[in-house]
């Protein structure tokens, strides 16, 4: 069978492609040297842009090529006899990071005055600070220990060119939001070329790309539908006797702002919500059985943002409005087809955008595919998460939220917290202390799980900025060299 082609999404003034043949000298030997026959559409594609200083939103899978993308032109927009950062790259995991500096120094191994770190939490600062001194032309790291090297001063972003949100829907499902927005004080205030690649380009993430860069325009390189609705819809197969751990795990990795989680029956809604408390979220359930005063109270809660989870049945989540409800779960699927339609519509209301997932298993997905093709609705299937994968997702967002705690330590409580690092470094070098530190992080994270992660706010986003012009250091630039259709 011949593989599928990717189908193509260009801006209305599109720039040719490129092949290995049409790039510098330099890269074309560091190209050879990496082995590549040729360049992959994403490489192909993208780069031109890039090299014309277009700000763009950029769709391309995992394993697409895309780090060579933005890694090769920017070997050859950066001057190596300046010892400054002149590129940085944000993306949202140590290993991602470690992966990008990987490619980024093999593809410059013709090129020995290239200097390329990765930053990132949970280590030391030390080899990160050597780095800087001695002038560390590419940084590839997480929004949070990036804004704690800036706010140090120990990195300096005046001589910067250009700036990479790498898996972007990544990054604001692991809740670095705010700091990414923090980041932007630190910008020159000049031209920055900015551009953003993410696996899937949601409202959701346009909203965000529109936060970061200047008018951006959108490049896809992908089989699958760029999504342009207000709401996505996706679905999980599950088995069905472990539909609520695969829950859990789905919401930790999608870390909603808020959730409808519908079921068919009562006792279902009452047990998803125990099982939601028990693993410490923000939860409550709603049923026929509940009073019109606390049914209120209920919903009251769910609009003003106290509560992140609610669990219903089709008939008690009757008459529910809520604008900013940011996903709706479907833990089993309805016989009547026409609910699905009225369950998702939940979300994404009133100009705000949403994910509609369901959790089928057996014959629910039939259904699934029925309620497709009857409604036409463009489901897509995602890999159902694994314990690992959770694991690594939970411990980067916990650094990233202990990082940000400790930026907004005074001295005073920075001081008053060393009398614990003996017994901290004591606690580390045994099982029994490990556990001890392990339940002490859990709790840490746990605690956070009542507290839905920070989105950008659609009504601060003029010309691309996420600040107001008075507040911003850097992002105060004008782009009219560039032709906008």
């Amino acid at each position: 069978m011949n593989e599928q082609q990717p189908i193509f999404t260009e801006p209305t003034d599109p720039l040719p492609s490129v092949t290995i043949a049409d790039l510098p000298p330099r890269l074309q030997e560091a190209v050879r040297a990496a082995g590549w026959a040729t360049l992959t559409p994403v490489q192909s594609k993208a780069m031109p842009y890039l090299f014309a200083g277009r700000d763009m939103m950029v769709q391309a899978r995992t394993g697409s090529g895309k780090t060579g993308a933005f890694v090769m032109p920017i070997l050859e927009l950066i001057n190596p006899l300046e010892e400054n950062c002149q590129a940085l790259i944000l993306v949202p995991t140590r290993e991602l990071a470690r992966q990008v500096e990987e490619e980024a120094t093999m593809l410059s191994r013709n090129r020995d005055n290239v200097r390329v770190t990765a930053v990132y939490g949970g280590v030391s600062y030390g080899p990160q600070l050597r780095a800087f001194r001695e002038g560390a032309h590419i940084v590839v790291g997480t929004p949070g220990r990036i804004l704690d090297h800036l706010i140090n001063g120990n990195l300096k972003l005046d001589n910067l060119k250009l700036l990479i949100f790498d898996e972007a829907d990544r990054m604001l499902s692991m809740g670095f939001y705010p700091d990414m927005v923090e980041v932007q004080r630190f910008l020159p205030d000049r031209d920055i070329d900015s551009f953003m690649f993410s696996a899937t380009f949601t409202p959701r993430v346009i909203r965000l790309a529109n936060v970061f860069l200047d008018e951006p325009e959108l490049l896809s390189l992908s089989q699958d539908t760029v999504h342009v609705t207000e709401t996505e819809h996706v679905f999980y197969t599950v088995p069905a006797m472990e539909k609520d751990r695969a829950l859990i795990r789905i919401i930790e990795i999608e870390n909603p702002v808020s959730a409808l989680i519908f079921c068919n029956t009562r006792q279902r809604v009452h047990y998803v919500t125990v099982v939601l408390r028990r693993f410490g979220y923000n939860a409550d359930e709603l049923s026929s059985d509940l009073t019109q005063q606390a049914r209120e109270n209920v919903l009251g809660q769910l609009r003003e943002g106290k509560l992140r989870f609610l669990v219903a049945t089709d008939v008690a989540a009757r008459g529910i409005d809520v604008p900013e409800l940011s996903h709706v779960f479907q833990y089993e699927l309805s016989d009547d087809l026409e609910a699905y339609i009225h369950r998702a519509g939940r979300t994404g209301r009133a100009g705000a955008t949403g994910e509609a997932i369901s959790l089928v298993a057996g014959m629910e997905k039939v259904n699934l595919h029925r309620i497709g093709k009857q409604y036409e609705v463009p489901f897509a299937e995602r890999p159902l998460p694994t314990d690992e994968d959770v694991a690594k997702i939970v411990g980067e967002r916990l650094v990233n939220q202990l990082e940000g705690q400790l930026r907004q330590r005074d001295n005073l409580k920075v001081e008053r917290m060393q009398r614990f690092l003996p017994l901290a470094r004591e606690l580390s070098e045994s099982e029994e202390g490990l556990s001890l530190l392990a339940m002490l992080l859990d709790d840490s994270y746990h605690q956070s799980l009542h507290d839905p992660p920070v989105q950008p706010d659609v009504t601060s986003v003029s010309r691309g900025r996420g600040r107001s012009d008075g507040d911003r250091r850097g992002r105060g630039k004008s782009k009219g060299r560039r032709r906008r259709r």
